[in-house]
């Protein structure tokens, strides 16, 4: 009976020294938690301090459990990362050379994110549904561009999106203002409704 309340004891004295370890590892950066070894000495140096090495084992077992645990957790959400970087990555074959992405791009992304991605309003928008969605894209696209249209003499696939939706391939600010202000126009357009067509 003595035997099974000290087991009980240092079992206790384990969780409660893992349970500082643990609230220790979430204020230490992550440089400084590599030196997790040394709590874990002390902690094996306490236990085995107190009484034999039957009560010194199941206190080590329950350190390594938990501890082994917390690691593999930090792996597997290390792992989700790498697996969400790679999730997130378009194949290649996604793109379009020539601006915006391929049908298998679209597909890929609509799986990925559950979006409901569709081919470009091409031809003339004269439906109130292509005013919206062409108007909405040149808005969004070119009214504050993430970066410049041209590098290096090359169109950048900021600039050849417009392609991919049957605009010219803009090559200065100024022809992305004009981009913008058509989507704005287009915009106008969609919810005037039919009269808008005149």
């Amino acid at each position: 009976m003595a035997t099974k309340k000290t087991a009980g004891a240092a079992q206790q004295a384990a969780v409660a020294i893992h349970k500082k370890e643990a609230a220790a590892t979430k204020t230490i950066p992550k440089k400084a938690a590599t030196t997790k070894t040394a709590p874990k000495k002390a902690a094996a140096k306490k236990s085995s301090a107190t009484g034999t090495a039957a009560k010194t084992a199941p206190a080590k077992g329950k350190a390594a459990k938990t501890t082994a645990g917390t690691k593999s957790a930090g792996k597997g959400s290390a792992g989700q990362k790498t697996s969400s970087k790679r999730a997130g990555s378009l194949p290649k074959e996604g793109k379009d050379p020539k601006g915006g992405l391929t049908a298998a791009g679209r597909k890929f992304y609509n799986e990925q994110t559950g979006g409901h991605l569709k081919p470009g309003v091409k031809g003339v928008a004269d439906t109130a549904e292509k005013k919206k969605r062409k108007g909405s894209f040149l808005t969004r696209h070119f009214t504050t561009p993430p970066g410049p249209v041209v590098k290096d003499g090359v169109p950048t696939r900021q600039a050849l999106q417009a392609a991919a939706w049957g605009e010219p391939v803009p090559k200065t600010e100024e022809d992305e203002k004009k981009l913008a202000e058509k989507g704005r126009q287009l915009l106008e357009e969609a919810k005037a409704g039919p009269k808008g067509k005149e």
